[in-house]
C-alpha cells in the first residue's frame, strides 16, 4: 500500500513531467492533478511544496544535476529528469527528510513511471548529488 507521502512524490513527478511537455503554467498543471480520483490520498502540503519548489528552481537544479549525468541533458527521459528535479529539491530545501529516504523514494517513483532501468540510473545520480547537497549529514559519517 502507497503512502500518501509516496502518492504526493509520484504527483509531484506527474505535475514536473506535464508542465515540461505541454509548456503549461504551474497552477493548470496543479488543478488538473488536483482533479485525479487518487489524489486526496496524497500529502497536500508535501505535494505542493516538492512540486512548486522543483519547478520553481529547475534552471538551478539542472546546473547542479548535468555535470553527474552520463549523457547530454536532452537526452534524460522526462521521467528521469522530473525525478531528479523532485529529488534534487527535497535534498536541497527540506533537510528534515532524510536523504537515504529521497533517494529510495525517487527510485520507486522511478520504478513506477520510468524506464526498465531508470531507477540505476536515478540512484547513482542522487547518491552523487547527496555528497554535494549534504556534505555533513550525519547519516553519512
Amino acid at each position: 500500500m502507497k503512502t500518501a507521502r509516496r502518492r504526493a512524490r509520484e504527483f509531484a513527478v506527474q505535475a514536473l513531467y506535464q508542465a515540461a511537455l505541454n509548456q503549461s503554467s504551474a497552477a493548470e498543471v496543479t488543478q488538473n492533478i488536483r482533479e485525479s480520483s487518487d489524489f486526496a490520498k496524497a500529502d497536500e502540503p508535501l505535494f505542493t511544496a516538492i512540486f512548486f519548489g522543483a519547478h520553481a528552481n529547475q534552471r538551478d537544479y539542472m546546473q547542479q544535476i548535468r555535470p553527474l549525468l552520463d549523457r547530454d541533458e536532452n537526452d534524460l527521459s522526462p521521467i528521469e529528469r522530473a525525478v531528479l528535479l523532485m529529488a534534487c529539491h527535497e535534498l536541497a530545501a527540506m533537510p528534515e527528510t532524510p536523504y537515504p529516504v529521497i533517494i529510495n523514494e525517487a527510485i520507486e517513483v522511478t520504478k513506477t513511471f520510468g524506464g526498465t532501468d531508470g531507477h540505476k540510473f536515478v540512484n547513482g545520480i542522487l547518491d552523487k548529488l547527496a555528497v554535494q547537497l549534504r556534505p555533513n549529514d550525519p547519516k553519512r559519517n
